[in-house]
């Protein structure tokens, strides 16, 4: 028989309140189980010292006869300083999906097209008054050159 160390769940609708449990693994959540090692209260403020009561000796008895803690467990028995747990890493945890990724790309290419958009319509409308500048500059110098002559 395979044995886990896992929460079982009490309390009401959105009021949760766990029993850290030692059980068969094939037995449901809130089932039966073989002893209740602990309690977990997560309404209570995280440095509570009431947020999660283990019964420390029975815990080490039954890591000792082979009982496997479940994930939340295991931190919660690793923050007790009762049973190391070593880190995960998953390195694609933050990254986005593909999905998100194409939406990202199709946002830049479309960002990038407006502002070449932007930079060609302030050229074309700078052109134009660079040309009637040009032009006004040019009976200008003819008059200046005139009078010089005169």
């Amino acid at each position: 028989m395979s044995v886990s160390m896992r929460l079982s769940r009490g309390g009401s609708k959105k009021r949760p309140y766990y029993k850290i449990v030692v059980s068969n693994s094939r037995a449901p959540r809130d089932g039966k189980y073989l002893e209740q090692v602990g309690t977990y209260n997560p309404l209570l403020a995280k440095d509570d010292a009431n947020r999660v009561r283990l019964v420390e000796d029975r815990v080490r008895y039954w890591i000792g006869v082979g009982a496997q803690p479940t994930d939340r467990v295991a931190r919660m028995l690793d923050k007790a300083g009762i049973k190391e747990r070593a880190a995960t890493l998953n390195p694609k945890k933050g990254e986005p999906g593909q999905k998100a990724k194409d939406r990202a790309e199709d946002k830049a290419a479309k960002l990038a097209e407006a502002e070449e958009a932007a930079k060609a319509a302030a050229e074309e409308a700078a052109a134009p008054a660079a040309e009637e500048a040009a032009a006004e500059e040019a009976p200008a110098a003819e008059v200046g050159e005139a009078q010089a002559e005169g």
